[in-house]
C-alpha cells in the first residue's frame, strides 16, 4: 500500500490546509486508537490505564508551545477516546521526552504534536511506538487504511488524566544520562529554547547540574516559536555569549529533537562538529566508538577526522529515520545530522538536543578543554550548494552530459572532496553540492555542474 499521509517524519504541514485541519487530526486519533487497541490486545476490554490483564491501552499525547496544539490535542483526545482508548495528557514537551515517557509507562503509543523548527502556522503529528522508537511502517499503513473506517463509539469509552509530574520525570532522566557527581560548575552557559517545548525543560536541567544559566527564547506565546531565535536562528544566541562572556552557548529547536552550540567567540558549531567532539570522547575516555552514522549532507572534513581516528563511518539519506536504521544495521551507537539532531541510541532512543548537549558537556569536561579547543581537531572543509530549479526532472541525472561535468569535477577533487547531487523531494529542483579544500575551486566546479544540470533540465 502506497504511503498517502505518512512522511518520514510524521504528518506535517500547514494548519488548516490539506489534511492538518481538526477534523482530520479526530480520525486520526479515533484510527490510530483502534489499530493500536487492537494490536495490543486489549480492545478497550476494561477499566484501567495500560493493557495488562484485559485493561483498555493508553496513548500519552505531547506538544510543543504553537498556539495550534491546543486545538489538535483535544481533537486527537476526542478520537482516541472514542475508540476506547486511555489518554495521558503531557502539555508541552521536548519530542525525546515523549519518547521516554512512553516508555516509562508502558503506554501503547505517544504522540506528538509538532512541526519541529518549522514557523508556528505549521503542525504535525508523530508517532512513538511502545519502545520510544518510530513506528513501524506496516502500522503507519493499517492506521492511514483505517481512516477511511466509519466512526463510532467504543462499547466502554477511554478515559483522558494529565501527568502532572511528566516535566520533572524528563529532568531527571535527562541528568541521569551523566555520570554520578558530573556538574558544570564555573560553567556560564547561554541558553536559547527557540520559545519552544524545551522552554521549562532545559533551564532547570543545566543549572540543576551547576551551571550559571542565561536564557533567551523562554517565553512561549504559541506564535513565537522559532521566531528569531533557536538552532535554526541562532544570530540572537551568538550575540549573547559574547555579550555575556559566556563560556558557550546552546540553541535548541522548537519540539527539542536538534542542538547546535554557538562558542564562546560567538562561532556556531554544528552537529556535524557536535559528533565528532561526542566521537572522539567516546574513542579516547569510553573505550572506544565503533562507528558513526552521518547524512549525505555531513561534511567531508567530518569523514576525514573520523578516518583519522580510525572511526568508521557511513552516510544515510537525509533524515533520521534513515540514520537511525543504519545506526541499528552496524549495530552502532552514534549518529545524526549537520543540522544537531543527533542520536545516542546508548542513553535513549531517538535524537534528544537535551542529552546530546549533555554529551558535549561530558566530553569538554572530561578532556578539560574550550568548545573551541576540540572543535579544532576537526576541519570543516568549504561546501558550496547550489539549487537548480528546472522545468523537468526526468533523465536529467543519467544525461551523459551531466555525468561527464561530475566526473569532471571529481577527477580533479581527487581525495580532496567530493560532489553529490540531490533532488528535492518537494520541488522541482536539483541541489549541486561540492566539497574540496579550496573555497574557490570549490565555487567554480559546483557552477560548472549547474550549468550542466540546468541546461538539460530546461530543454
Amino acid at each position: 500500500m502506497a504511503r498517502k499521509y505518512f512522511g518520514t517524519d510524521g504528518i506535517r504541514g500547514r494548519v488548516g490546509e490539506g489534511v492538518i485541519t481538526p477534523d482530520f487530526m479526530l480520525r486520526l486519533g479515533y484510527a490510530a486508537g483502534k489499530v493500536l487497541a487492537e494490536r495490543s490486545g486489549a480492545k478497550g476490554a476494561g477499566p484501567g490505564r495500560g493493557s495488562r490483564g484485559g485493561q483498555r491501552p493508553s496513548i500519552l499525547i505531547g506538544k510543543d508551545t504553537r498556539i495550534s496544539g491546543y486545538m489538535f490535542e483535544a481533537a486527537l483526545e476526542a478520537g482516541l477516546i472514542n475508540a476506547g482508548v486511555d489518554v495521558g495528557l503531557l502539555g508541552p514537551m521536548p519530542t525525546p521526552a515523549i519518547a521516554y515517557l512512553t516508555r516509562t509507562f508502558h503506554a501503547q503509543a505517544g504522540i506528538v504534536i509538532s512541526a519541529s523548527h518549522n514557523p508556528f502556522q505549521d503542525n504535525g503529528i508523530k508517532f512513538f511506538s511502545a519502545g520510544g522508537a518510530k513506528l513501524p511502517d506496516q502500522v503507519e499503513l493499517d492506521i492511514e487504511a483505517a481512516l477511511d473506517d466509519p466512526m463510532s463509539t467504543a462499547g466502554r469509552l477511554g478515559k483522558a488524566w494529565r501527568i502532572d509530574d511528566a516535566a520533572a520525570r524528563y529532568i531527571e532522566f535527562c541528568k541521569a544520562s551523566t555520570p554520578w557527581g558530573f556538574a558544570l560548575d564555573d560553567l556560564k552557559i547561554v541558553l536559547d529554547c527557540a520559545n519552544g517545548a524545551t522552554y521549562h525543560i532545559a533551564p532547570k536541567v543545566f543549572r540543576e547540574l551547576g551551571a550559571e544559566v542565561i536564557t533567551i527564547g523562554v517565553s512561549p506565546d504559541g506564535q513565537n516559536i522559532n521566531l528569531d531565535c533557536g538552532s535554526t536562528k541562532p544570530a540572537n544566541l551568538q550575540q549573547a555569549v559574547v555579550e555575556q562572556g559566556a563560556d558557550l552557548g546552546i540553541a535548541f529547536d522548537g519540539d527539542g529533537d536538534r542542538v547546535l552550540f554557538v562558542d564562546r567567540g560567538g562561532n556556531l558549531v554544528d552537529g556535524d562538529e557536535l559528533l565528532f567532539i561526542i566521537a572522539l570522547h567516546r574513542q579516547q575516555f569510553l573505550g572506544g566508538c565503533n562507528g558513526v552514522v552521518g547524512t549525505q549532507m555531513s561534511n567531508y572534513g567530518f569523514e576525514l577526522a573520523l578516518k583519522d581516528l580510525s572511526i568508521p563511518f557511513e552516510r544515510a539519506k537525509v533524515g533520521d529515520r534513515y540514520v537511525l536504521e543504519k545506526m541499528q544495521a552496524n549495530g552502532w551507537a552514534l549518529g545524526g545530522e549537520s543540522s544537531g539532531h543527533i542520536i545516542c541510541a546508548d542513553a535513549t532512543t531517538t535524537g534528544d538536543g537535551v542529552i546530546s548537549a549533555l554529551q558535549v558537556l561530558r566530553a569538554l569536561e572530561d578532556f578539560g578543554e574550550s568548545l573551541e579547543a576540540l572543535r579544532a581537531r576537526m576541519k570543516m572543509l568549504p561546501q558550496h550548494m547550489i539549487n537548480v530549479r528546472l522545468s523537468h526532472r526526468q533523465g536529467v541525472l543519467e544525461s551523459d552530459e551531466v555525468r561527464r561535468a561530475v566526473a569532471a569535477a571529481e577527477e580533479q577533487l581527487g581525495d580532496r572532496g567530493r560532489v553529490l547531487l540531490r533532488p528535492s523531494g518537494t520541488e522541482p529542483l536539483i541541489r549541486v553540492m561540492v566539497e574540496g579544500v579550496e573555497r574557490s575551486e570549490v565555487e567554480q566546479l559546483a557552477a560548472d555542474i549547474a550549468r550542466a544540470v540546468e541546461r538539460v533540465g530546461n530543454s
